[in-house]
């Protein structure tokens, strides 16, 4: 069995989270080693940390299933897309009222060998 092509991804659709925020998060993990990635955002203060962790342990535990070499992992493709925007209206005075587009965001993480 070859597992030098081999990739295991995970996905997540539909958070509500600012896609341009969360590629900022993804930007810092992207090209390193799995272990190193998680433990970065482990002390990183940003909302969506908490979730690309969960999504990168997904991500390790296909690869389980695909029967590749955990410790040689490396985050080799790491990418937030734009989901549709949640749209609400904030009242305002004199019967006015504001729009607020609440974005979401698809983040996709692919796991593979160097």
């Amino acid at each position: 069995m070859q597992t030098k092509n081999l990739e295991s991804k995970a996905t997540v659709k539909y958070l509500r989270l600012s896609p341009n925020k969360t590629r900022r998060v993804l930007d810092q993990i992207r090209g390193k080693n799995y272990q190193e990635a998680l433990l970065l955002l482990k002390f990183m203060p940003y909302r969506s940390c908490k979730i690309i962790h969960t999504i990168i342990e997904s991500a390790i535990n296909n690869a389980k299933n695909l029967n590749l070499d955990k410790e040689k992992l490396i985050i080799k493709q790491a990418f937030a897309d734009t989901g549709p925007k949640l749209k609400r209206f904030q009242p305002r005075a004199q019967g006015r009222a504001f729009p607020i587009h609440k974005p979401t965001c698809h983040i996709t993480i692919k796991l593979g060998y160097q």
